[in-house]
This record gives C-alpha cells, structure tokens and sequence, in this order.
C-alpha cells in the first residue's frame, strides 16, 4: 500500500512539473500581443471595400488618416497625417496641409498626390465605402477635380455644398483618409472582369501599402492576421513587435487558451465564458460601450418581413432586459433606435428601449397583419457570438404566437453577401457608424439614395432592405443640413421615434466591446471607435 502510494505521489509531482513546463512554454512572447477572434467576416484589405468590424479594426491600426479621433472623446478631430487644415469663407473648400518627412514603409515619401489618389480611386471603384463620399456630393465622374493635390504637402478637397464641419471632417477620419503608397500600389494594377482598371484592388485584398505604426505581414483566411511593427514611425514605435490574431470562433476554445496563456486577448466569450474570467483571480474583463448595433433586418420585399405589423410583433417577441442581464451581460446593451448611446442626437436612455417581451402585443399586431395563427418565415445568421443565442431566444417566443422561424447558420461574411443581394427575409447583423452623430447612420439605416436592385447600393442598409421613402429621404438631409445643434438634436428624436416603429430594422443592443485579458497584459487602450494596438503593454 505504501509503495503505490509513492508511486500516485510521484506520478503526480511529474505532473506538475510537466504542467508547469507546459504552462511556461505557452506563454506568449514578451513583444507581441496574441489574440483569439472570430474573423471569418474578412474579405479584404483594400480600404476602398472593407465594410466589416474585424476588417476595420485591423486595417485602421496598420494605416494612418489624414484626421485622428481624440481617444477619449470621438466626437472631437485631432490631427493625423494632415497637421492641420482650413476652411473657405464659403464653407465649400477643405485643405489639408500633410506632415512634412513622413515615409511610407517601402520609404516612399507620403505625398498630397497620394492622398489624392487614394481618395479618388475610392470613387473609380465605386465599391461600397464610395456611399461615404458621394453622400457630401464627390463624384467619380468630377472627383479629380473635387479632390487635387496643390502641391506636395498640400491637399485641397471642394464640395459642392457646405455641410457642418464637424460631419464632414469625420469622414477623413475614417477608412476614406487612409492615405495609400501609390508607387508601392502600381506594379500590382490589374483590370476587372468588367474590362475596368482595379487600381490595385486585387493585390490590396491580401496586402497593404501606407504609413503608419504597423505593417501587414501575412493574412490566411480563417486561420490568421499577423502585423509586424514598423520601424520609425511618426509617432514613435510600437511597444509590440508583431499582432497575432488567430481565428478562434468558439467561445469557449477562446476561454480556455486565456486560461492557459496562450493568448493575451479573448475577443468574442459569451456570457458564461465571461463570467468564468470575472471570476479568475489572474484574468480581467475590459470593457467600452460602442457605437456598433446588432439589430435584425426585415426585407421589404419579402410579402410577410415586408409588413409594418409583422415586424412590431417581432419587436415584442424580445426580451431585452433579460437578455442584457443573462446572455449580453457582458456584451451588450439593450438599444432600440438607429442612433446609438453617446452619439450626438441619440434619444434620453429612458426613451432608447420602449420594446419589452410582450406576447399579447405580438399576437395582436400578428392579427392586424392578417397572420393570426402565425407564419413560417426564413432567418439567416452568423455562427460567432451572439448570434445563436440571440436568433434561438426569439425562434422560442415566436413559437409561442405561431411564428415558425427556420434558422439557417453560416460563416458571418456569407450573411453580409447575402444582405447585400437581397437574398433574404429575416437578417441579424452588426452596424458601426463611422462616427458619433445620428447623421452616421440616419443617412445609412434611412436615407436610399436610389431604390433600384440594380443600383446596387450595398452600403445604404436602407437599400438592401429595399426600404425607399422620399418623405424620410428629405428629412433625413434637412436634419443633415440644420446649423442650429439644439435644433438638429430635436429632428433627430422625432426621426428616432418614427422609425423605430415603421423602419425596416429591429434594434436589439448595443455592444459592449469586452477584451477578456491574460496576466501579461498590462495595459491596452479602446474606445467606443476601436482598440488601439499601439497602446498594448506587456
């Protein structure tokens, strides 16, 4: 008895030692922060096409912007690439004076013609980030007379318009004043099936070429991202020599690396997975609220989504306070208005969720709606967080009422192809505006610039839910146009009141960006806009 039990008590100690030989090898290397994200939404690199999350981040923290976002506060511009800039008299012409001594990675010098450039191809290739620029009034057919390089250190932009300055700086904070190494790009111009020049498009869907803090050195698809630090940069290195990211889709794959420290950044735990690492003595949750929203697509041409009736009951087939206390306690908020929390003109919080689960109002709507037994209706979603649980809470409650909802999974970037053909009746999605002001998304989730299926307006949400309204097109742009901040803010509430009971889009939450942490983390900044790598410490 003796001898077995030093034997259970060797075998055990040789246990420990190999698990702590384990533990110390996967450790994460001292200069490069990895983490775990589900990125299967990827489709590109090329700034002029990326519309996803995942993408944004990344490419945002690789290439810099002619405007930066204060980090702590959104709504205020500071400089980027452009040191400063100035205003006409008329309110029609912005000129952006560039840093001087600024270098691309290949050691191109960073130019106005690349600026001007990179602004125009945004429009050549007419992809869905040209919605950003047509909707100030830039053209393609003008845009190289809109957009110019006055010399080599300064750009010069005219609109056709005067907007509010603050609306339209925003957009050279954005993906659109990304400023891209066109020497570097044009070896690699290619031509389109449609017999078009692709300005580098094809080559930019798996590289990159502009200045800022890091480079990208590899995408594989679904499998990983990796940026490598580039040296010199304006603003002084990066602390982290390489970002890993590794596709990781599962939640709890994604707790378990932490756990270990094989990761230094859990991206997507749901609930349960979260409140283990609130839980863990040697792990944090790090939270913002953000601007993005999940919310639920109706498409209008579907005979049954289509219904005004139909989606109020679907508004009250969900409980969103339950959710955000169970499910999304540590990922959302519960939100029912196109304009986001912090935003400028966003409604009071005790204005922003007047839906609640309700069976009785669904059934009566469902009446009103000619449906009083019900319908069978199609939905399509993403297999990441939250998405499944989300989509199976309100399959149950419409069961309750004779709704049938047939549930069909797939990788996210599958839904975004499908909203934007059309190939839907019921969508759950994400949305993040491009900044804090209604206007962002009121001229996305509402304004339809032209309702055609062949004008293929992807990146209007409006558009692909094949919703058009002329009254709401209008009062959009007045809202857009008023001067006066107080009564801007007025129109918005009344436009938010309005659609959030006849728009196309059912608003769930608002997220609650949640980096789960690893021990060798010390420090790594976000905001309601993104996470800066830059600041990751270790």
């Amino acid at each position: 008895m003796r001898r077995a039990r030093t034997i259970l008590l060797a075998a055990s100690a040789a246990v420990a030692v190999s698990c702590a030989t384990a533990e110390a090898q996967t450790r994460t290397p001292r200069d490069a922060l990895v983490m775990a994200w589900n990125i299967d939404a990827i489709l590109t690199m090329d700034p002029a096409q990326i519309g996803e999350v995942v993408t944004d981040e990344i490419v945002n923290n690789v290439c810099d912007q002619l405007i930066a976002f204060e980090p702590d506060d959104s709504n205020k511009l500071l400089p980027g690439l452009a040191e400063r800039w100035d205003i006409s008299e008329d309110g029609r012409t912005y000129t952006f004076h560039l840093r001087r001594g600024l270098k691309h990675p290949s050691g191109n010098p960073v130019t106005a013609e690349d600026a001007a450039w990179s602004i125009r191809r945004v429009m050549w290739l007419g992809f869905g980030n040209a919605a950003t620029l047509g909707q100030w009034g830039l053209a393609a057919d003008t845009i190289e007379q809109q957009v110019r390089a006055v010399d080599e250190h300064t750009l010069q932009v005219t609109v056709p318009e005067a907007w509010p300055p603050s609306l339209f700086l925003s957009v050279f904070a954005g993906r659109q004043g990304i400023v891209l190494d066109r020497k570097a790009i044009e070896p690699h111009f290619g031509t389109r099936t449609d017999g078009k020049p692709d300005h580098g498009n094809t080559w930019l869907r798996t590289n990159l070429a502009c200045v800022g803090p890091y480079r990208l050195a590899r995408w594989t698809a679904s499998d990983t991202v990796i940026l490598e630090r580039n040296p010199g940069h304006w603003r002084g290195e990066a602390p982290m020599r390489r970002i890993i990211i590794r596709h990781i889709p599962e939640s709890a794959a994604q707790r378990l690396l932490l756990e270990r420290g094989d990761i230094d950044i859990a991206r997507d735990l749901n609930g349960e997975d979260s409140a283990g690492v609130d839980a863990h003595a040697n792990l944090r949750l790090l939270s913002a609220l953000r601007q993005q929203l999940w919310y639920i697509t109706a498409n209008m041409d579907d005979p049954i989504a289509g219904n005004a009736d139909v989606r109020m009951a679907l508004r009250w087939l969900i409980d969103y306070r339950g959710l955000e206390r169970t499910v999304m306690r540590y990922a959302g908020r519960a939100w029912n208005s196109f304009a986001p929390q912090g935003a400028f003109g966003a409604l009071p919080p005790e204005e922003g969720v007047p839906f609640a689960l309700d069976l009785d109002k669904a059934r009566a709507h469902l009446a009103k709606a000619g449906h009083p037994n019900g319908f069978t209706i199609r939905m399509i979603h993403g297999s990441g967080f939250p998405y499944p649980d989300l989509v199976q809470h309100l399959q149950g409650n419409a069961a309750k009422v004779g709704i049938r909802i047939e549930l069909e999974q797939m990788a996210y970037s599958q839904v975004i192809s499908r909203t934007r053909d059309r190939n839907f009746a019921l969508a759950i999605s994400a949305w993040t505006p491009g900044y804090e002001d209604a206007d962002a998304n009121a001229i996305r989730h509402i304004y339809n610039p032209d309702p055609r299926p062949e004008a293929k307006q992807t990146m209007y949400l409006s558009w692909r839910a094949g919703y058009y309204d002329p009254a709401m097109n209008e009062t959009v742009m007045a809202a857009r146009r008023e001067r006066d901040p107080e009564q801007r803010i007025l129109m918005y509430h009344a436009l938010q009141r309005r659609f959030m009971q006849e728009g196309p889009f059912i608003y769930a939450f608002q997220q609650v960006r949640l980096l789960a942490a690893g021990p060798a983390l010390k420090d790594i900044k976000q905001s309601a806009r993104r996470v800066a790598y830059t600041t990751a410490v270790k």
